[in-house]
């Protein structure tokens, strides 16, 4: 790569946001006109409505927790990337960080569809191969039915998504080089509900792939810890997602199959708004669990159960393979380049996460008073059982940093660490789609001579319509941070100790900074603005391309598009 960016890709990046703005004042022109051919007489129906019907009844009470609501007020998007807190599985494209928008309560998941679609997903669009263009402006789906292929599928109970998640980003100062790249992400999913596909009621089968398309500007310009885009990752076609769940009764629910975690685990309603991959699949486990943990764009087999203990309380646990490679020598992805190992012959990742949800289902409102802040709380605990390597002492208990010394890293047995998530609604307006939110969600280990993170925390606020009448609009600002281990900084310190005529900085943390703004040009296209700022990158770490000095802070800037087909 070089200073100057790509003029193509960025050109169709550019482009996509031009054709945006046009596209939205044809449809505002459209809506004048057809405003102008009715008579003095036409009303909407809803202006015929008497005022007092849109009053609420007055009643001792009312309960106020809309399953379609998310939980920090936001209404369910199309392109959503968490993982279901209402109970409901609800697929998503990509780790959190790379979607639309956070779904109804999953996340996570970031950066696809929901699984129940909606209303007019499948709603017949017009005659001949191109009838899906006269009802673009209103259609979840760019395709609408896709001729027809929707509605059959859905007479068998099944339902596809496929999102194409597409972005230029560059750095404009400091990392290895400056330069830009294009990066893609095409997600496929099909669910079958088995009640409407054979009679089975409570069943669901979920299978997804993945088309990773692109550049990655992290690992080719940054060098950083915590990666720009959270659909980075290395070029590749390949099985994501291959499960069935099954609900018995309304309280309890089991999933069996390949899953992966961040569409359920450590997930953050507002922090998937945002596009660094922190802001999905956290910055601890993406550095400590073996493999990276089995989340986007990897998975791993195992079984997870959930339990909705009261209205408010939900308790979610699971068992995987304790690496979602093959083994652990080498980059994971590449060791399962199609993601159809299967790998059962590791150790055991299990975590539990127990969430409150305010208000719940059952929350009672007396009349007359205003609908309660809506807040999510969760704490959780991972423990891994693989082996893990010292980072700073061999089985000798000699310093690895000492080039004389045996290179054969101490051993040790199983790894773990606790992390807690708070999504918090502050204010509200009248309108209750217009908002603000805050969001933290930090995560800790102690055992510091096998993790390369220790401390990692990720917080931030979004606004709901911050702009008067862009209701589907979101607005956001973030910090990530990661503090490095104490044995990757001791490590650092014995290198720099035992050769001392090479230059070897000791890394110490990172600081991302991001401000984004996602724009909903129609149901099945948003356009998404970035900025990011990373303060000392990589935690401190040397220039592959000038060895004499550390990677400098960097400048990113882009834009990402999503469609849903």
């Amino acid at each position: 790569m070089n200073d100057r960016p790509p003029v193509g890709r960025l050109a169709r990046v550019l482009g996509s946001m031009l054709l945006a703005s046009l596209y939205a004042a044809s449809l505002s022109v459209g809506a004048r006109a057809q405003d102008s051919s009715q008579p003095p007489s036409a009303q909407p129906a809803d202006a015929a409505k008497p005022a007092d019907a849109a009053k609420k009844p007055a009643t001792d009470s009312k309960r106020v927790a809309d399953s379609k609501k998310t939980a920090d007020g936001a209404k369910p998007d199309a392109a959503s990337p968490a993982a279901d807190q209402s109970g409901e599985f609800v697929e998503t494209p990509v780790g959190p960080a790379a979607a639309a928008a956070p779904a109804a309560a999953p996340s996570a998941g970031n950066s696809a569809a929901t699984a129940a679609q909606p209303a007019d997903a499948t709603a017949p669009t017009g005659s001949g191969p191109f009838g899906f263009l006269n009802n673009l402006g209103h259609s979840a789906n760019l395709f609408g039915d896709m001729w027809g292929l929707r509605t059959a599928l859905a007479k068998y109970g099944m339902t596809l998504s496929v999102v194409e998640n597409s972005e230029e980003f560059g750095n404009v100062t400091g990392g290895y080089q400056r330069g830009f790249a294009y990066e893609g992400l095409t997600t496929g999913t099909l669910q079958m509900d088995t009640q409407r596909a054979f009679g089975l009621p409570g069943g669901t089968f979920n299978v997804s792939a993945l088309q990773i398309h692109g550049g990655n500007l992290s690992a080719s310009n940054l060098g950083t810890l915590q990666t720009a885009s959270g659909i980075e990752a290395d070029r590749a076609t390949r099985l994501w997602e291959l499960w069935y769940q099954q609900k018995f009764g309304d309280s309890f629910d089991v999933k069996v199959g390949q899953q992966s975690i961040d569409q359920e685990f450590m997930v953050s309603q507002n922090s998937g708004y945002f596009i660094n991959t922190m802001a999905g699949w956290p910055m601890l486990p993406s550095a400590d669990m073996p493999g990276g943990g089995p989340a986007y764009p990897l998975s791993a087999l195992g079984v997870r159960g959930r339990a909705h203990i009261t209205d408010n309380l939900t308790l979610l646990a699971g068992v995987y393979n304790g690496s979602p490679a093959p083994n652990n020598n080498g980059d994971p992805q590449k060791l399962d380049p199609y993601g159809v190992s299967f790998p059962l012959n590791g150790g055991v990742l299990a975590i539990a996460e127990l969430q409150f949800v305010y208000p719940g289902p059952g929350t009672l409102v007396q009349a007359g008073e205003s609908d309660p802040l809506a807040r999510t709380y969760k704490l959780g605990m991972w423990w891994d059982s693989e082996d893990f390597a010292d980072l700073r002492y061999n089985t000798l208990g000699q310093p690895l940093g000492n080039p004389a010394n045996d290179q054969t890293p101490a051993n040790h047995r199983g790894d773990f660490a606790v992390y807690a998530v708070a999504d918090q609604m502050i204010w509200r307006s009248e309108d209750p789609d217009r908002n603000i939110s805050i969001f933290a969600r930090p995560m800790f280990t102690p055992l510091q001579d096998r993790n390369l993170v220790a401390f990692s925390v990720n917080a931030g606020l979004t606004m709901h319509e911050p702009i008067f009448g862009r209701d589907d609009d979101t607005a956001g600002i973030g910090v990530n941070f990661a503090q490095v281990s104490s044995g990757a900084t001791g490590l650092d310190q014995d290198t720099a100790f035992y050769s001392p005529g090479v230059y070897s900085p000791v890394r110490r943390n990172e600081t991302v900074i991001e401000a984004t703004y996602q724009y909903e040009v129609t149901p099945w296209w948003q356009v998404q603005p970035d900025i990011q700022y990373v303060f000392n990158p990589g935690g401190g770490i040397v220039n592959i391309y000038d060895q004499t000095e550390k990677v400098k802070n960097e400048a990113v800037f882009g834009v990402r598009t999503n469609i849903t087909f």
